[in-house]
């Protein structure tokens, strides 16, 4: 087992699952999503990025495996990513042998980088809400609820709060509010909706002002409302997807089997394979060394 505790959160790794916890003081949106398990199935890679006061643990998760990472679209700030902690001083060389440990196992597992035709993780639990601006979005599995505040526009607040069923559903889009222009998250429905009107004047759209950071919660809502659209067997509709409609669909390789514990021969077959792709210098020292002492000690 690996582990690393620091202010802004804990990471920990076992049995082929990380599990990550946000410090007390965590941006809003790690806070709300709260503790993650990540299966090493879903992991692309990891890194550590030293600075000058510690630096940063980072981990790259496979296409498509996780719906807050998919309703985001890279658009998180730094704080708000789940899959970054800050590491501080005098603790690098813990972080670097966390590093050593996922990268080990995912090289003996063989687990490939490529995408994913499914969410890997679970998303928010619900019922979950966020948002700001003219007002908050909750969803509990079955609809989305938007409630406006006194700054939203009459267009909106003269008809009430704005239900909309699951089935009615059909996407969602979540931009963060960037520089002097405004943020949404808007829902997609079966009439259309008013994806032509203003999200200030959309009933179907949070207008989102950047004014704190619990208005980048509304994120989640938006990975949760993905999450039940995938489950329902509807297409994952955000903004990239929508772009990318006309493009064919690309497949994950499937994983290599990993080698049984109790048999030997595909034990000292794995330790062969390893051994030529060092020889090509697909492997660096320290990457098959690592790998090497792991298949030994599983004979």
């Amino acid at each position: 087992m690996a582990e690393i505790t620091q202010r802004d959160g804990s990471w920990s790794y076992d049995e082929g699952r990380i599990r990550i916890v946000p410090g007390a003081k965590a941006h809003p949106v790690r806070q709300v999503l709260g503790e993650v398990v990540v299966p090493l199935t879903a992991v692309a890679g990891i890194t550590f990025e030293r600075d000058r006061k510690g630096g940063r643990l980072r981990l790259r998760l496979r296409d498509g495996a996780c719906p807050v990472v998919r309703a985001a679209e890279g658009r998180l700030p730094e704080g708000a990513d789940p899959y970054r902690l800050v590491v501080e001083s005098g603790r690098e060389d813990l972080a670097e042998y966390f590093v050593a440990e996922v990268r080990q196992a995912l090289l003996l597992e063989q687990i490939p980088e490529g995408p994913v035709e499914r969410f890997l993780l679970p998303g928010p639990a619900l019922p979950v809400s966020g948002g700001g601006g003219d007002g908050t979005a909750a969803f509990d599995g079955r609809e989305v609820r938007l409630t406006w505040n006194w700054k939203g526009k009459e267009t909106k607040t003269s008809a009430g709060p704005t239900t909309l069923a699951l089935a009615d559903l059909t996407g969602v889009s979540w931009v963060p509010p960037q520089g002097l222009e405004n943020g949404h998250l808007r829902f997609l429905t079966r009439s259309g909706g008013g994806k032509t009107v203003a999200p200030e004047h959309d009933p179907h759209a949070l207008d989102l002002w950047g004014l704190s950071k619990k208005e980048h919660t509304a994120v989640l809502v938006a990975a949760a409302v993905l999450v039940a659209l995938a489950a329902r067997g509807e297409p994952e509709r955000t903004p990239g997807a929508l772009e990318k409609a006309e493009e064919p669909a690309q497949l994950p390789l499937p994983p290599a089997p990993a080698p049984a514990a109790d048999d030997p021969d595909a034990l000292l077959r794995r330790l062969r394979e390893l051994g030529e792709l060092h020889r090509d210098g697909v492997l660096t020292d320290e990457e098959f060394s690592l790998a090497k002492q792991a298949v030994l000690r599983r004979l």
